[in-house]
């Protein structure tokens, strides 16, 4: 992740898709022209803002799943596929809360990086939730593309751990037991600011790898946070 990085931050802007086919929210017709147009509209939107890298999402497929609907995970790689030419900064991919399947999207996306919960154990409002960090980095490797950098999320949203370990503790763990390349800090749900506490805390534990305020940093906080 540092190579992408100016001055040592980066400013990653969220291009979040509206509900994808296989989900019930999903109401667009059969060529996904909406959501082809609100993905073109934020992507115009946040790179002629200056973005310095933006994040494909899929914040609309509510609710939420812990395993990817292969007809959703298939609309995302192909609305990638179809504005690819009109990306012009570093991107990368997130589909919720699915780590292989965001590993996968990312591949076939060819994206620079993924974000996505692949340590711990939760209870989430999707039941119970243990990802394996080592399958996702497994597939990473079975599909040629260790240059995809792993975001690790490691206090998810949605979710209380299972554990008493904070979150700089739980960060460290993953740089070490299962080779984080940056993490991810996050508030309690989608849109509310992280702790600036666990914030501060997690840079100074984890100092050899890029730290990233998760969700909700805004007008109001940006300078706190940066």
């Amino acid at each position: 992740m540092k190579e992408l990085m100016k001055n040592n931050k980066l400013v990653i802007g969220m291009v979040h898709f509206p509900a994808l086919p296989g989900t019930s929210s999903f109401n667009d017709d059969s060529n996904l022209s909406k959501i082809i147009n609100s993905v073109l509209n934020d992507l115009e939107a946040l790179q002629s803002g200056g973005i310095d890298a933006i994040m494909f999402g899929n914040e609309g497929d509510r609710p939420y799943s812990l395993k990817a609907s292969n007809s959703s995970l298939a609309a995302m790689a192909y609305v990638i596929g179809l504005v690819k030419n009109n990306i012009k900064v570093p991107f990368g991919v997130n589909y919720l809360w699915d780590p292989y399947a965001t590993v996968a999207l990312g591949s076939v996306t060819n994206a620079d990086f993924a974000r996505e919960v692949f340590t711990g154990v939760y209870d989430s409002d999707m039941g119970l939730w243990q990802p394996s960090a080592s399958k996702a980095l497994e597939l990473r490797s079975n599909l040629n593309n260790k240059k995809l950098k792993l975001m690790f999320n490691v206090n998810a949203e949605f979710a209380s751990p299972i554990g008493t370990r904070t979150t700089a503790e739980k960060a460290e763990s993953a740089v070490f037991s299962s080779l984080a390349d940056a993490i991810c800090v996050s508030g309690i749900i989608t849109g509310q600011s992280v702790n600036i506490k666990d914030l501060i805390e997690t840079k100074e534990r984890v100092k050899n790898t890029p730290v990233f305020a998760n969700t909700g940093v805004n007008i109001n906080n940006i300078e706190e946070i940066f």
